[in-house]
């Protein structure tokens, strides 16, 4: 079968124009390591860009000449590639360039850094392989260290299984043109739907275990260009959740084997805007960090997957209350209370995975009726790490949260079965992009009045924060089963904030 073809009949997608070679421009050595074949295009893929900096950031593209196969059709040779960072989309300013070697072992991926860049302002840049360019991608530096901007725009989304739905959120969150975007987990999935609709297919094989099919995977979901219009508008933050790997897994378990385990972290840093240094290596990866935006906020992205215990058994008390039961492991734990004891920034976000509030679903402190996947199977680490913001006196503690296919606002409180307990903290969660979840009101909510809010479509969360408010909005898109963009809508679920100094949500 011919590649286009195969596109065709896996992505619904054309290869015209969205895979077109983009035209020649001048400004750009044309002696690489490897030449590639005539009319070629290698940027298949797209381009991206993350983990802002005051200097610089992360610049990523892939090289997939024939991106449905293992090796994206690129063989072993390694492959010269250039960059160009400009002021200007036109790429006529250009004030920063280099070269980075593609080679077989890292999936023919692209992870350059460029420094000595300016603080705070928008830039563009774009690769070149052989004669071929690449998109122009936008991107931004991050604030200098110290200085407070008036205003951070920023998205969040979550949960985007490829065969359940079109990513029409994907193409309205690149038109909003954020200054960042927060991707909290299930990107890929690794098994196919179990929803009897689906829009379009995986390729014909089962769950993916190895490296060739979880680049497959990333290769799919690359080629719908609604993704890769969200990837070249903003510098992205990702982290992982259960699905990128297997579902439901806990790294404190013998299984998922550590052969799969780096598989999966491989294809991932392959596929995402993520530096060199975080390359994974034995069946891990280090993936919570710290990303700063001035002294207006501090971003805390976590690893709810690679350090916790096992899932408990469901309703056990005894287990799930466990002192030394942990969703982070210890050391994660402690990053992240010594890190909310350095009072750098108004604003102090955990960019995190699973759900971080209760939800109890009898109110009742003898049964333990909660999701023991989620922070309520973990109930000393979240008690510890909310204990450790109050006492360390953090001014805005916010958790962003994805995972459950739909939006949340919850007021966060340390003893969540006395309802009249201090608030002391904001939870905003987002639904999926296009993952399924029932309509059917979530049992227990009366039960649970700090959860203010649930939403069942799909879509992503748009948020604007400033040193007085974060402003939520829960965007949600008419339909994901509907394929022509011209009739699917967007619109507004509802908007919440969170006031400086003052904790929980207020709905607007």
């Amino acid at each position: 079968m011919s590649l286009n073809r195969r596109l065709f009949l896996v992505t619904g997608l054309a290869t015209t124009g969205a895979l077109a070679a983009p035209a020649t421009v001048l400004g750009l050595s044309d002696a690489p390591a490897r030449r590639l074949a005539p009319l070629a295009d290698p940027f298949t893929l797209g381009v991206g860009s993350g983990e802002p900096r005051p200097d610089g950031m992360v610049l990523w593209t892939r090289l997939a000449q024939n991106p449905l196969d293992p090796d994206g059709g690129m063989g072993a040779a390694a492959v010269e590639v250039e960059w160009q960072v400009a002021t200007d989309a036109a790429m006529t300013a250009v004030v920063a360039t280099g070269k980075e070697t593609a080679v077989a072992a890292e999936g023919h991926s692209v992870h350059a850094e460029p420094r000595g860049l300016q603080p705070g302002r928008e830039y563009f840049y774009r690769f070149k392989a052989g004669a071929a360019l690449s998109p122009v991608g936008r991107t931004r530096t991050a604030p200098a260290a110290g200085t407070e901007p008036a205003k951070l725009t920023f998205s969040f989304a979550s949960c985007a299984h490829f065969e359940e739905g079109w990513y029409h959120a994907y193409r309205y969150l690149a038109a909003d043109r954020p200054d960042l975007v927060l991707f909290l987990g299930d990107y890929m999935y690794e098994k196919p739907s179990g929803q009897a609709t689906k829009v379009r297919g995986y390729t014909d094989f089962d769950e993916t275990d190895t490296l060739g099919e979880y680049r497959i995977r990333y290769a799919q979901h690359r080629l719908d260009p609604m993704l890769r219009a969200a990837h070249a508008a903003a510098p992205w933050l990702v982290v992982f959740d259960d699905h990128e790997l297997r579902n439901n897994w806990a790294g404190g378990h013998t299984e998922p084997a550590a052969a799969r385990r780096q598989a999966s972290f491989q294809a991932f840093w392959e596929n995402m805007p993520l530096p060199k240094a975080m390359k994974p290596a034995s069946g891990k990866i280090n993936l919570y960090r710290g990303v700063a935006w001035g002294s207006l906020a501090r971003f805390h992205l976590m690893d709810t997957r690679q350090h916790r215990w096992l899932q408990a058994p469901a309703g056990s008390c005894a287990e799930i209350t466990k002192e030394a039961r942990t969703l982070t492991g210890a050391a994660q734990e402690k990053w992240l209370l010594d890190r909310l004891a350095v009072k750098e920034s108004r604003w102090d976000i955990l960019g995190q995975q699973v759900f971080f509030a209760q939800r109890d679903t009898d109110g009742a402190a003898g049964t333990c009726d909660v999701s023991t996947d989620a922070w309520d199977g973990y109930r000393r680490n979240r008690e510890r790490i909310t204990q450790g913001w109050i006492d360390r006196g953090v001014r805005n503690p916010v958790v962003l949260t994805g995972d459950v296919h739909r939006a949340w606002a919850n007021n966060l409180r340390l003893n969540y079965f006395q309802h009249s307990s201090p608030i002391v903290g904001a939870e905003l969660v987002t639904t999926s992009i296009t993952s399924h979840s029932s309509t059917t009101p979530p049992a227990g909510l009366a039960k649970n009045p700090h959860l203010n809010y649930v939403g069942h479509t799909r879509g992503y969360v748009r948020a604007t924060l400033t040193p007085a408010q974060l402003t939520a909005e829960f965007m949600q898109v008419s339909s994901v089963l509907e394929k022509d963009p011209a009739k699917v809508t967007l619109s507004v679920a509802r908007r919440f904030a969170v006031l400086d100094g003052k904790p929980g949500v207020q709905r607007l």
